[in-house]
C-alpha cells in the first residue's frame, strides 16, 4: 500500500480509502457481521482511511464503521464523518444560501450524534454532506465546527461537494478555508481536474476522489442482465433505470474498454490508478463488500505511474452525468 500526504495535516493515509456508504444498505442487501470483517481486513491490507456519513443507512454506516473500530487493535484508522444540512434537497438547492444550514444548535446535536455511533471521542475529519457556492462568505457553519474543534469533538474540517459540481468547491479551495475536499472523479467525471484540483494543490488543500468506479459501472462487470438484479430500492436501479441511461452507460464502458485495452488488461485497474493520477489527490475511496473487493483495489496501489499518453486520450470520454 502506498501512502500520500492528507493536505495540510500530518496525516499519512493510504492512497486507496474505504468508502463506507454500502455500508448502510442502501446499495444492495449488507450483513452487518460481513461489513465489518471487510473492515478488518481492509484495514490489516494497509488501508487507514474509512469514510461514512450520518445518512448512510440513517445511522447504520456509522455504527458499524464503530463497532468495527472498537474491535480494531492495530494501527490508527482516520476516521471520516459527514452530517447534513438543516434543509436537505440535494438537486434543488445547490445554488441555495449557505446560512442557517449548519447553525451551532443543529452542527453539535449530528456531531453529537455520530460521535455515539461511531464510539469515539472525535471524529478524525467532519464534512459538510452538502455545500453551497456563497459558504465561503456566509461563515456561520465554519464558526460551528471551530466552535466543535476547540472543544475536541472533531480534529480537522472538509466539505463534500454535490455530486457533478466541483465548480461549487474552487473559491473554499482558493482560500485554503478547509483542510479537505470531497468530490466525484473518474474517467467519466473529469471535470474537476479544470479550476478544483489546481486551486486545492495550491493551497494543499486534500482531495478525496470519491465514486472512482462510477458506481460499478467501471468495474466492467456489468451486462445487460445487470440492472436486473438491482431491487427497486438500491440506489444503482434509481439511478440507470430512468431515460436509458443504462444502457448509454454500457456503450460507454466498451469505449472505455477499447481505449484502455492496449495499457490495462481490465478497465477497473485503470479506472483507480486513473483516479489517483493527478498530483491533488489524496486518496479515492472505492465501496467495498467482502475481502475479495478489497483485494482488487488494493492490488493496484503499488507506485506505478498511470501513463500520460492515456490519460490523454480518455479526456474524449469525460461524460458529466445529469442523472446524478
Amino acid at each position: 500500500m502506498q501512502y500520500r500526504s492528507f493536505g495540510k495535516t500530518d496525516w499519512k493515509v493510504s492512497e486507496i480509502g474505504f468508502g463506507g456508504w454500502q455500508l448502510g444498505g442502501t446499495w444492495g442487501e449488507v450483513d452487518d457481521s460481513e461489513s465489518i470483517d471487510t473492515l478488518h481486513y481492509a484495514f490489516e491490507q494497509g488501508i487507514n482511511f474509512v469514510d461514512t456519513a450520518a445518512l448512510y443507512g440513517a445511522g447504520r454506516s456509522e455504527q458499524v464503521v464503530g463497532k468495527a473500530l472498537k474491535q480494531w487493535g492495530g494501527e490508527k484508522i482516520y476516521v471520516a464523518s459527514k452530517i447534513p444540512p438543516t434543509v436537505w434537497d440535494q438537486q434543488n438547492d445547490i445554488d441555495a444560501p449557505m446560512t442557517g444550514r449548519y447553525p451551532m444548535e443543529h452542527a453539535r446535536e449530528q456531531v453529537e450524534a455520530s460521535l455515539r455511533r461511531l464510539d469515539v471521542e472525535c471524529i478524525d475529519l467532519l464534512q459538510l454532506h452538502g455545500w453551497y457556492h456563497n459558504g465561503w462568505r456566509e461563515l456561520d457553519w465554519l464558526e460551528a465546527l471551530n466552535t466543535l474543534k476547540d472543544e475536541g469533538k472533531i480534529a480537522h474540517i472538509g466539505v463534500s461537494l454535490h455530486d457533478a459540481r466541483p465548480d461549487q468547491g474552487v473559491k473554499v479551495a482558493e482560500l485554503g478555508m478547509v483542510d479537505s475536499i470531497q468530490v466525484l472523479f473518474n474517467i467519466f467525471e473529469q471535470e474537476p481536474m479544470a479550476d478544483l484540483l489546481p486551486a486545492a494543490q495550491k493551497t494543499d488543500t486534500a482531495i478525496i476522489a470519491r465514486v472512482p468506479l462510477d458506481s460499478g459501472s467501471l468495474t466492467g462487470t456489468w451486462t445487460e442482465e445487470t440492472i436486473k438484479q438491482w431491487a427497486p430500492d438500491d440506489k444503482r436501479q434509481q439511478m440507470y433505470a430512468k431515460g436509458g441511461n443504462f444502457s448509454e452507460t454500457l456503450e460507454r464502458i466498451e469505449q472505455v474498454r477499447e481505449t484502455c485495452a492496449p495499457y490495462y488488461q481490465n478497465i477497473a485497474e485503470a479506472a483507480l490508478r486513473f483516479a489517483l493520477h493527478p498530483g491533488a489527490v489524496s486518496l479515492t475511496i472505492p465501496g467495498m463488500r467482502n475481502r475479495h473487493e478489497v483485494d482488487l483495489n488494493t492490488i493496484h496501489s503499488d507506485g506505478k505511474p498511470f501513463p500520460v499518453e492515456l490519460a490523454k486520450q480518455l479526456a474524449f470520454h469525460a461524460w458529466k452525468h445529469v442523472f446524478y
